[in-house]
């Protein structure tokens, strides 16, 4: 299945801009004038937000809170390190920030598993950190688990490499490609795929416009056509208030959601969010803080859960 009605999320125990991160997350900004206990009570209250509006819905979500000894600012983005498939096998991957690499914790498979969830095997591809590289899980790789295809957008974080393992322990194809927005030295890689594109059950909306190299661009354009995808096409403006970083799921009776923050919701044009609207509820929350100084928005907050339950 592509989409879960189950999903992991993990509650910040401390909240800023990552220093260590901000080097190439060209979304991360400082709020002026308010303290560091002041930004976290706003990412809390942000947080608890999404995750009532989820269940409220009826998304089945596991919320766990951080380690409060962890000096982790991004914990709340565990789909970075943590990915749940349906065959019963959990991966870990390799962080480019040390201070993420801290996010990573067993205690939480143990978890799943005291509720039923059956977890076989850990694949652990954190061994890529010794060597300088990295694939921060479903930020680095937006997965068409149905189709069998990871498209990667290629940066510090995202080396081919460790996409290579991936693919081959997880019987995925993969699409690398490069991804570029503009800054302050010009253009340079977007840092993690999943902000420029997401794909659902029946379609991807994507920033086509960020795939400089044109037979780059047309290969993912002609993959996603080829499995039956309806591409809703992103502009970059529209990315930076991250209108890319959303994500289907599902509810517990099966309805399908598409969720996303309220800023992202605001950058789609009214066409955009008709055809999004085809394809499934969309759901919106305020993250205004989160993707001020996290640099990333709804979907890097949701770690999806497909391991098996017993029937």
């Amino acid at each position: 299945m592509q989409t879960t009605s189950h999903l992991v999320m993990i509650r910040p125990a401390t909240f800023r801009k990552n220093e260590e991160t901000a080097t190439n997350n060209l979304y991360q900004r400082e709020i002026q004038g308010l303290s560091e206990e002041e930004v976290l009570d706003r990412a809390l209250a942000e947080f608890d937000g999404l995750v009532q509006a989820l269940r409220d819905a009826g998304v089945l979500v596991h919320a766990v809170d951080a380690d409060p000894e962890a000096d982790a600012p991004d914990a709340l983005f565990p789909n970075n390190w943590i990915s749940f498939h349906s065959d019963g096998r959990v991966a870990l991957y390799p962080m480019f920030a040390p201070n993420r690499r801290v996010e990573r914790r067993e205690d939480l498979v143990y978890d799943l598993e005291q509720r039923g969830f059956g977890a076989t095997e850990v694949v652990d591809f954190t061994e890529f950190e010794t060597h300088g590289v990295f694939l921060e899980g479903t930020g680095s790789m937006v997965l068409d688990r149905v189709n069998r295809r990871a498209y990667a957008a290629l940066s510090d974080r995202t080396h081919l490499d460790a996409l290579a393992a991936f693919c081959e322990t997880f019987d995925f194809e993969g699409i690398p490609f490069t991804a570029n927005q503009d800054g302050p030295a010009g253009r340079s890689p977007i840092y993690h795929t999943n902000v420029m594109m997401s794909v659902g059950a029946e379609f991807a909306a994507v920033c086509f416009d960020c795939i400089d190299d044109a037979d780059e661009r047309a290969m993912v354009r002609e993959a996603l056509e080829a499995d039956g995808k309806v591409c809703v096409e992103l502009s970059e403006g529209q990315i930076n208030q991250f209108a890319g970083n959303m994500l289907e799921v599902q509810s517990a009776d099966g309805t399908p959601l598409i969720v996303m923050s309220t800023q992202a919701y605001e950058a789609l044009t009214g066409d955009q969010r008709e055809t999004l609207a085809g394809f499934g509820q969309i759901l919106h929350a305020p993250l205004d803080t989160i993707e001020t100084c996290g640099g990333g928005s709804a979907r890097c907050m949701l770690a999806e859960n497909f391991l098996p339950q017993p029937i």
